[in-house]
């Protein structure tokens, strides 16, 4: 692949970090999108989590659409289109929320996680290959910062609008019926319209100045000679089982992602706490996530492998998660946020070893990889369907803090692929 020039070295990489603070913010939304629209629109536990089917889903079945368009319109314009059509599903939210129904909001979530797909398919394999491989974890995790900070920041900012005094509004709420319950709920609806409002016009300006930044073209179809050689015989991206595997464990490590951020505040709730308090637990959550990352940044190559930080995170994450089911509730619910720690840098060290030596594969392996996301629109819902299949016999505070047992095949199967997986179908130094 080509060298970009030393000169526009900083500037891509800060252009880069807006778009991951971007769909960081777009994305940790659902975290608040869940309760609020669980009592907005009137749904069971498996209902809500349908937010992050409907979103990540997308991110399925835009994947090859997503490989067409960089080859089309490179990385650079790849991120611009994307941002718009990010914008063109939040504006959906207008009339959703005057509507108050729910498979709008659904469609609109759809549409935003395609147009993220574009994104993530664009930006990813452009800060991986963006400088030496072996620091790839570590501009990924600089960039995950950027991400999670946005994903700090994102319940709080929609949680203070959307979920304001909901307590109390639950208390009048319970007391209605009729017409007067069907009023209060669509002023419920309505509070989304101002905030999507504003993230269509940050979205659309925002696009057009990447559109016409001074982003460098990166070309990822010309291998020097040793990778030419080591692909010489490779005709399909099924040539290269360690990219499956990556994808593999990408769908199953960001379904764990989005299950402690986007469960956490359901499970405060379970476990009695006002839900005016329990909004701020996913803040928690990416909170430990960005500590990771600021990790990463400091000892990912020098002190530690990304290889090896992807062994001790998988590691961590079957501890806590055994802890979260077997611990009292406060407890409990502290393991959950430091599962945001322990997920930190998988996403930073998958990228990079499901990636390399992939060469003129590039962006149709990043494209393979855009798809694993959508373990995001898996997990999540079948957490919701045991907590609501279990609550009955359970209680929903133990049913929401047993169904946690579903992270443990997640991380173990993460864990194979930082220890064998990664390695298959190659000759690998652990980067």
């Amino acid at each position: 692949m080509s060298d970009t020039p030393k000169k526009s070295g900083l500037n891509p990489i800060i252009i880069i970090g807006i778009l991951f603070f971007v769909f960081g913010f777009v994305t940790w939304l659902n975290g608040t999108l869940i309760p609020y629209l669980k009592i907005a629109c009137q749904l069971n536990n498996f209902e809500s989590y349908l937010v992050a089917s409907a979103f990540y889903i997308a991110y399925l079945l835009m994947a090859k659409p997503s490989a067409w368009l960089l080859k089309v319109f490179g990385f650079k314009n790849g991120m611009a289109v994307g941002l718009i059509i990010i914008a063109a599903g939040a504006l959906i939210f207008v009339p959703a929320a005057l509507t108050r129904i729910y498979s709008i909001f659904l469609l609109g979530l759809f549409i935003q996680g395609s147009g993220l797909a574009v994104l993530q398919s664009a930006s990813n394999p452009y800060i991986t290959i963006l400088g030496p491989p072996e620091s790839a974890a570590k501009r990924i995790s600089i960039m995950g910062i950027f991400n999670k900070f946005a994903g700090v920041l994102a319940p709080i900012a929609l949680g203070s609008v959307v979920l304001s005094n909901i307590d109390s509004f639950n208390a009048k709420l319970a007391t209605l019926s009729g017409a007067e319950k069907i009023a209060q709920l669509n002023e419920l609806a309505s509070r989304v319209i101002v905030p999507y409002a504003l993230i269509v016009i940050v979205l659309v300006i925002l696009g057009i100045l990447i559109y016409f930044s001074g982003l460098p073209e990166i070309d990822t179809d010309l291998e020097d000679e040793t990778l030419a050689a080591a692909n010489s015989a490779k005709t399909s991206i099924f040539n290269f089982p360690h990219l499956i595997i990556g994808v593999i464990a990408l769908f199953f490590y960001v379904g764990a992602e989005v299950i402690a951020g986007d469960s956490i505040i359901s499970y405060g709730v379970a476990h009695h706490m006002p839900l005016s308090q329990a909004r701020y637990l996913a803040s928690c959550t990416l909170g430990f996530m960005v500590i990771g990352y600021i990790a990463g940044i400091v000892f990912i190559p020098k002190y530690i492998s990304q290889q090896k930080a992807l062994v001790c995170s998988a590691i961590l994450g079957v501890l806590l998660t055994i802890v979260a089911v077997l611990a009292p509730k406060y407890v409990s619910i502290a393991c959950i946020a430091l599962l945001g720690l322990a997920n930190s840098l998988m996403w930073p060290a998958i990228w990079p070893l499901a990636l390399s030596g992939l060469g003129r594969f590039t962006k149709i392996g990043s494209s393979f990889l855009v798809m694993g996301i959508a373990g995001a629109a898996v997990f999540p819902p079948l957490y919701g369907l045991l907590v609501d299949a279990t609550k009955t016999s359970q209680g929903p505070e133990m049913a929401a803090q047993t169904s946690y047992w579903i992270l443990i095949p997640i991380y173990l199967f993460i864990l194979y692929f930082a220890t064998i997986g990664y390695k298959k179908g190659k000759h690998v130094i652990a980067v």
